[in-house]
């Protein structure tokens, strides 16, 4: 159990990246400048939250939808235990995989151990990628389905109150 403490800068830092860095070309400036610190304890502060694991990631969380990919499956797949971490590895590696993660079976309606997310333009593209990932696979996936999106439902993260 993560037991850190968020100074107030640390807090403030939080807030004002919660919803997303500021879209501008130095954005750890930019949050510099609203917080009253210099740009480099901003840089500093993220790494350390990051280190500690206080916050998970500092990355860009792409709409699918607006850039084009409209048919988003999740591919689930039922892999030796055994394998799973070689496995994930190797499919997560792939360019066109965005999320790779073991997740417990529900025997024995679910047997599926291994998830990966796929987008594409359409459903055959998809379905095309998640073709290249049996293929890797080979003999080490007994089953695999995917599951399309009809929605987007969730698109931020935890948030912390001002």
């Amino acid at each position: 159990m993560n037991t850190a403490v968020l100074d107030a800068v640390d807090r403030a830092l939080v807030l004002a990246t919660q919803s997303g860095l500021p879209l501008v070309s130095r954005p750890y400036h930019r949050l510099a400048g609203q917080i009253g610190i210099p740009p480099e304890e901003v840089m500093a502060r993220l790494s350390r939250m990051l280190q500690k694991g206080v916050i998970r990631r500092v990355g860009a969380v792409p709409n699918h939808y607006a850039i084009g990919y409209t048919a988003n499956g999740m591919s689930v797949w039922d892999v030796p235990d055994e394998s799973i971490d070689e496995l994930g590895a190797r499919v997560g590696a792939l360019d066109f995989v965005t999320h790779c993660y073991h997740r417990p079976r529900r025997l024995p309606a679910w047997p599926y151990n291994l998830f990966v997310m796929v987008h594409g333009s359409s459903r055959s593209e998809v379905l095309s990628k998640v073709a290249e990932i049996a293929a890797l696979l080979g003999h080490g996936s007994r089953s695999h389905d995917v599951l399309f999106s009809t929605a987007i439902l969730k698109k931020t993260g935890l948030r912390i109150a001002p």
